[in-house]
């Protein structure tokens, strides 16, 4: 029974510790001055999402932005993708109704009859629309010099009203950064 209870307390323990070391990485927000952005991992585009990212960032004023990774306090790693495609979507219905009627008299004294009646209705409707889409996905982590993710996030946009998909996935990533450090400002 005590060898139990020993367990239980170490598993408890060791998972509250968790925890504060997680809470602990988020506090390294504040005391961080200068980041470096590295180059994002993803197709063509990721040069430029680094690019309005960067713009982002120092737009928000958290941190300084610097080119030479040996100063920075943080590094933000990540992967970048911006896609352009079109989708298609086609549809074909159609509705054919036929009816035909005939009815015929022959007379040995030359009368003959005929009636006849055909109705025909035919219907068809096609549809193909092709639609331009813009979408963009970025998901980025703060790393602190001993290799710890402090902060991450993942972001995507299918474009804003007056910007791009890019250019929104990175005003997101920065606002949220900002969000998180005013939140770990306030708990202290």
């Amino acid at each position: 029974m005590k060898k139990l209870m020993l367990v239980l307390v170490l598993v408890l323990s060791s998972g509250a510790g968790a925890v504060r070391a997680q809470d602990d990485l988020s506090k390294q927000l504040l005391s961080i001055k200068r980041i470096y952005v590295d180059r994002l991992t993803g197709g063509e585009t990721a040069a430029q999402m680094r690019d309005l990212i960067i713009a982002s960032l120092h737009g928000a004023k958290l941190y300084v932005l610097t080119e030479n990774q040996e100063r920075a306090d943080a590094i933000l790693r990540g992967a970048a993708e911006d896609l352009i495609y079109t989708d298609q979507f086609q549809s074909s219905d159609s509705v054919d109704l036929r009816s035909g009627v005939s009815s015929g008299s022959r007379s040995t004294r030359s009368s003959t009859g005929a009636r006849s009646l055909s109705v025909g209705v035919g219907d068809k409707d096609s549809t193909d629309i092709r639609e331009r889409k813009h979408e963009a996905l970025a998901t980025v982590r703060l790393v602190n010099k001993d290799g710890d993710v402090i902060w991450s996030t993942t972001q995507e946009s299918d474009g804003a009203k007056f910007r791009g998909a890019s250019a929104d996935v990175a005003d997101k990533i920065a606002r949220q950064l900002t969000a998180d450090v005013e939140r770990v400002r306030s708990k202290q």
